[in-house]
């Protein structure tokens, strides 16, 4: 570095104290369980770091979503490019001007942005982004089942607050690498079971959601679906050519992804991983997908906040992405929430159609003030997604009506509130529900989620050569609601009609219809005497454990197929 750029660095330092601002205040900085520090991390080692620009016309874009989503608009399936979204929100050019001087004083390397121009991603040494982001502190962490190695700051970080209009956060400081909620259940027991199912399997599945061997891609045309997963994890080719071999059978199908994006590791392959894309390729059967893997290719990268990059920086994406990733809202900083979310507007705007797993822990519970609260989950919560719960067969060997899988994710975000296109439906079962819980419990006028739900109970995985049964979570219910849009954006696409895209507008507009209504169970909550471990049940309509319910495949398609 030169004599002034440091004489800069030094001057930078010192108003900082003075001038200075912190722009995620409420992130969690507490290291999350099973984790470890290392010790600091070495002064001279690089990390790549993530600046969030402030966008421009976000309440437009807002606007548009709702103009291109709403089937009652003019603008119905009018979906914007990719270039159209970035004409629209690309950062003023003071911004862009302020921001690059700031980070080429510091001495910051190679910085890549994206086609919206609202993201830097930029190589610094440990000892320039201590100097950047007064306060920070770098240190390596490892965690996590497969022992991921991070580098992080657990100390809150400040800009100076000449950047205040200019920048949103910076990503790769705080949030640790997510974990699997998935898990392996125990067999259940009951006699007489001579003759029927063992688990869930594609064709179970199939045969459910009533799908015939004829509901399966035409091969001639250019819909995709897409999975995208942010563990450590890989899938392996053959095991998911194993998996399509013993279950795949009676529908046409493909045994091979057509795109990996990101690394794919040599490493053992995860169950997450082997899940996900063997039922979105198996329920969205014989069409084209594409994997996310583990974008976070570096320990300071946030692998989630590299996805969205990614999104915002390709102009030909797939038509449908599923995603197993959830965060308690309260552990995220509200300026990361709302930049993510204004994220999700621009996939919307897009016509991309963004299904998240609704979580696996019921309402969830954490202690405010010594005062137990239920704990809504993010993404899920967002109101530009499209979330998905989780069902349990009524009888666990027989292909019966379906029942609330108890770890459904559900409940009522504490950022978000209640979007106009869900105002009738909740309101509904916020006055009908005979089991409400105390309104103490739940922020009632929020984001209410799940939208749909699908079965998540009981499945049948190939992972390293192994089929492995009764493996549960909304990781496995996501991708099979996606692979039935897949199918269902198929027919849109022969018929000349633009994909589905943002589908909440329309699912509750149509008050459910083309779906199963799931009415019997409640999901988990806080264990303790005023709620005795029940959260939300669910009853006749929209619910917040299961939402509309489950997809009866010809019912759903003949509702969505036309615009």
């Amino acid at each position: 570095i030169g004599p002034r750029a440091c004489l800069l660095g030094l001057l930078a330092l010192l108003v900082a104290g003075q001038c200075s601002y912190s722009p995620e205040p409420d992130q969690q900085l507490t290291l999350p369980p099973g984790w470890v520090s290392l010790g600091r991390a070495d002064p001279e080692e690089e990390l790549s770091l993530t600046f969030a620009l402030k966008q421009q016309n976000v309440d437009r874009l807002s606007e548009l979503v709702q103009a291109v989503s709403d089937p009652d608009s003019p603008r119905y399936g009018k979906h914007l490019t990719l270039e159209d979204v970035a004409e629209l929100v690309r950062p003023s050019q003071l911004t862009l001007r302020t921001v690059q001087k700031w980070l080429s004083a510091a001495g910051a390397q190679n910085c890549r942005s994206v086609t919206t121009r609202d993201f830097l991603a930029c190589w610094l040494s440990v000892r320039q982004a201590e100097l950047l982001l007064s306060g920070a502190e770098f240190h390596r962490y490892v965690g996590g089942p497969a022992e991921t190695h991070a580098v992080r700051s657990l100390r809150p970080y400040r800009l100076p607050k000449a950047l205040a209009s200019h920048v949103d956060f910076v990503g790769g400081l705080h949030r640790f690498p997510p974990t699997s909620t998935l898990r392996q259940r125990p067999e259940p027991q009951v006699p007489g079971t001579t003759g029927l199912h063992l688990g869930v399997t594609p064709s179970v599945i199939r045969k459910r959601y009533n799908l015939t061997a004829q509901d399966v891609g035409s091969g001639a045309t250019n819909n995709s679906q897409a999975c995208a997963q942010f563990l450590e994890q890989y899938f392996h080719a053959s095991d998911l050519a194993e998996f399509m071999r013993l279950f795949g059978g009676n529908f046409v199908h493909q045994a091979a992804v057509a795109r990996v994006v990101g690394p794919q590791g040599r490493g053992r392959a995860g169950l997450e991983a082997s899940l996900d894309v063997e039922y979105l390729m198996s329920a969205g059967a014989n069409i084209s997908t594409w994997v996310y893997s583990s974008p976070g290719r570096h320990e300071s990268q946030e692998p989630f906040l590299q996805w969205l990059l990614l999104l915002s920086n390709e102009s030909a994406l797939p038509q449908v992405h599923t995603v197993s990733y959830g965060d308690d809202e309260d552990s995220l900083s509200g300026a990361y929430i709302q930049r993510v979310n204004v994220e999700f507007m621009k996939a919307a705007a897009r016509g991309l159609t963004l299904l998240f797993a609704s979580g696996d822990s019921g309402a969830g519970c954490w202690s405010v003030s010594g005062r137990h609260q239920f704990r809504p989950s993010f993404p899920a919560s967002s109101p530009y997604v499209t979330t998905v719960g989780g069902t349990s067969f009524q009888n666990p060997f027989r292909i019966t009506s379906e029942v609330v899988d108890y770890i459904s994710g559900g409940g009522f975000s504490n950022v978000f509130p209640r979007p106009s296109y869900q105002e009738e439906a909740v309101a509904s079962y916020l006055n009908s529900s005979p089991h409400l819980p105390p309104s103490s419990y739940f922020n009632a006028s929020g984001r209410a989620y799940p939208d749909v739900a699908a079965l998540s109970d009981g499945y049948w995985v190939v992972s390293n050569h192994v089929p492995i049964p009764w493996v549960s979570g909304t990781s496995a219910s996501t991708p099979v609601f996606g692979g039935l849009l897949s199918l269902i954006n198929e027919h849109r696409i022969l018929r000349g009609h633009p994909p589905l895209g943002f589908l909440n507008p329309r699912l509750y507009k149509q008050r459910g219809a083309g779906l199963f209504d799931v009415t019997r169970g409640c999901h988990e909550s806080c264990l303790n005497e005023e709620v005795e471990g029940q959260g939300f049940c669910s009853g006749p309509g929209w619910d917040p454990v299961t939402g509309w319910g489950t997809p009866n495949f010809p019912a759903l398609l003949k509702t969505l197929i036309d615009p």
